[in-house]
């Protein structure tokens, strides 16, 4: 399996390379060269499986011979075997045609350990078959940092640098970052938003001197293996509700657009998916775009779900590569125009072949907790602002027939954000055991101007550390 960069100018890779890479030299994302497919009778033959196991079986194809099966898999066993449901991601049903898939139960309470678990294995194996080591940079809204530190703290061969904005996470995403003291662990708090995060660490990545001699690599979902990693939760859930043999939806509460690009990706490789529910909160860019073919940005709005406070959403560049018939000069130019105008001016044929598969729906704060009591008053249960609005999303753009049952993906555990439960419910959440010390333990954190040379200057620092 080979993969190439959206923008045309990088040289294919494969999986091993990719995922060290992160991000192409060109500064595009990767995909891969050629599309795996999963008949109805493969997709069938998956079900039962053991999560570890199904996972394996989906991603072995874009894996390709960079690591044999059984090493695979016996990766995937290892990522997932401490998660706190035997099912790893447990279905419950919320509605008589909507389900809850509960993505929270790893160490961070939040849907990007199902990724980054496996992500730091992968990491580990390809760097001691290369007897080399990595600093790898990232941006994070919230729960991105949090589960990559957990997952890359005491790594023998790799360091980790994260950027999140100074005052827009909430306490428990960024004290989960910043209590871990490993060694190889460095936490920046940046003031800005998401996006200036972002715009820092793809511009560090665009210095080829800086890159080559740190040995950087990403765990943002810009690196091709952190999206791939999610893909087989969609296929897992599908699954358990009649797929293959019936088409299922999904809803989405999105930020980067990674997560509902790996549904889409599922999608792509076979699997019934009737449609992809894109949930935004104010910062509604995404929602816009679906709904009117208004990619535009806006200022950057905090809310009750911040890990979705992001206007430039990285992804989407996955998307609009194979929305314009895989043409990478017209990627390129597209993605250059949005960066020079603050506007995406995608064909109007493009954009109604992404509506044929997305739908978008935007909530505001007053409405997060509006669902969020619902929700508990319905139900008894707690949930997240980003699940509210992911609920809210499947509800408002289910598909017309009635029979398609809707996935709504709950991506955190209602205790990272406490106060806004507590306003929607009465109820303060508490954190599991395992994280019930979390407001004693000690933080490590630099604040730093939003600044590239300054930023620059303590990743160059944090690479000298010893491992």
């Amino acid at each position: 399996m080979r993969y190439i960069s959206t923008r045309g100018q990088a040289p294919p890779l494969d999986f091993s390379d990719v995922l060290l890479a992160g991000l192409a030299g060109d500064g595009g994302l990767y995909l891969p060269q050629s599309w795996p497919h999963f008949t109805t009778a493969e997709l069938r033959a998956l079900a039962g499986l053991a999560y570890p196991q199904l996972a394996a079986r989906i991603m072995a194809p874009f894996v390709g011979r960079a690591l044999s099966f059984e090493r695979l898999s016996a990766l995937c066993d290892a990522a997932w075997r401490g998660f706190g449901h035997p099912a790893v991601c447990p279905l419950r049903q919320a509605d008589t045609r909507i389900f809850l898939l509960d993505l929270t139960r790893g160490p961070t309470l939040a849907f990007k350990d199902m990724a980054m678990q496996l992500l730091a294995r992968l990491f580990d194996h390809v760097l001691a078959e290369r007897d080399t080591s990595i600093t790898i940079i990232g941006a994070t809204s919230g729960d991105t940092g949090a589960a990559a530190v957990a997952a890359i703290a005491g790594r023998a061969r790799a360091r980790i640098v994260m950027l999140h904005p100074q005052g827009r996470v909430s306490a428990v995403q960024r004290r989960q970052m910043t209590t871990q003291l490993a060694p190889n662990v460095t936490n920046l708090a940046v003031a800005g938003t998401f996006d200036d995060c972002q715009d820092l660490v793809k511009a560090m990545f665009g210095d080829p001197d800086l890159r080559a001699g740190l040995g950087l690599s990403a765990v943002n979902s810009i690196n091709w293996a952190r999206v791939l990693a999610q893909v087989p939760y969609y296929v897992a859930a599908a699954l358990a509700l009649g797929g293959p043999d019936r088409p299922v939806a999904f809803a989405v509460p999105t930020g980067n657009f990674g997560n509902v690009l790996a549904g889409w990706i599922a999608q792509r490789i076979g699997l019934p998916v009737a449609r992809l529910i894109v949930g935004a909160n104010s910062n509604d860019i995404l929602a816009r775009f679906l709904s009117a073919n208004d990619m535009s940005l806006a200022p950057v709005t905090p809310t009750l779900s911040p890990s979705m406070d992001i206007q430039v959403s990285s992804n989407f560049e996955r998307l609009l590569y194979v929305l314009l018939d895989e043409d990478p000069a017209a990627t390129a130019r597209t993605i250059g125009q949005f960066r020079a105008t603050g506007r995406m001016p995608v064909p109007e044929a493009a954009w109604r072949r992404a509506t044929q598969d997305f739908a978008g729906f935007a909530l505001d704060d007053e409405g997060t907790l509006q669902v969020m009591a619902a929700h508990h008053l319905a139900t008894g249960e707690l949930i997240d602002p980003h699940t509210a609005v992911g609920l809210a999303a499947a509800r408002a753009r289910a598909p017309v027939d009635d029979s398609v049952p809707v996935i709504a993906l709950e991506t955190a555990h209602p205790a990272k954000f406490p106060e806004a439960v507590a306003d929607a419910t009465g109820i303060h959440p508490a954190l599991p055991p395992g994280l019930a010390d979390l407001f004693d333990r000690p933080e490590r954190c630099t604040t730093v101007a939003n600044d590239l040379a300054a930023v620059t200057a303590l990743v160059r620092a944090a690479a000298k550390e010893p491992l």
